[in-house]
């Protein structure tokens, strides 16, 4: 990993430099606050580079790629969440959410009521959160199933 970390940390330099050179281009109105919108970005930018010098100075040992099970777990989680980001718009924000959660929750701990019902939990309980205590516009069900 040695190599490995010192190549990844290098091209998130790049990559967040690059997010500088973006930044300084957001327009400031007239209106705006006294830190400017600026700020966010040179922050996210910042951290982004002391992480990737950690990377660069420090690699981490030579490790142990997982082989085998492990892979198709991950593939699995994989393949999961790029089902939720795919079907949250048709699907409504409550039904993906407690089928993805529930898949991953049953993968980490294997019981499968447990982790249908910490699925249903979580879709319903971020739902309210989102949509009835933060205000957010975020649909819970299909279209025309009322939510």
């Amino acid at each position: 990993m040695i190599r490995g970390d010192r190549i990844f940390g290098s091209v998130m330099i790049v990559i967040a430099l690059g997010y500088i050179l973006s930044a300084r281009g957001i327009e400031t109105s007239f209106m705006s606050d006294p830190v400017g919108p600026r700020v966010f970005p040179y922050l996210i930018a910042v951290v982004m580079i002391l992480c990737s010098l950690v990377m660069v100075l420090r690699p981490d040992p030579e490790a142990d790629w997982p082989a085998g099970p492990m892979v198709a777990q991950l593939a699995i989680a994989f393949a999961v969440l790029v089902g939720y980001a795919y079907s949250i718009s048709p699907l409504g924000f409550i039904i993906p959410t407690a089928i993805a959660s529930g898949v991953l929750c049953w993968q980490i701990a294997g019981h499968p009521l447990r982790a249908a019902m910490t699925g249903v939990g979580l879709g319903v309980g971020l739902w309210v959160l989102f949509r009835l205590i933060l205000g957010l516009g975020l649909r819970g069900l299909p279209a025309g199933w009322g939510f």
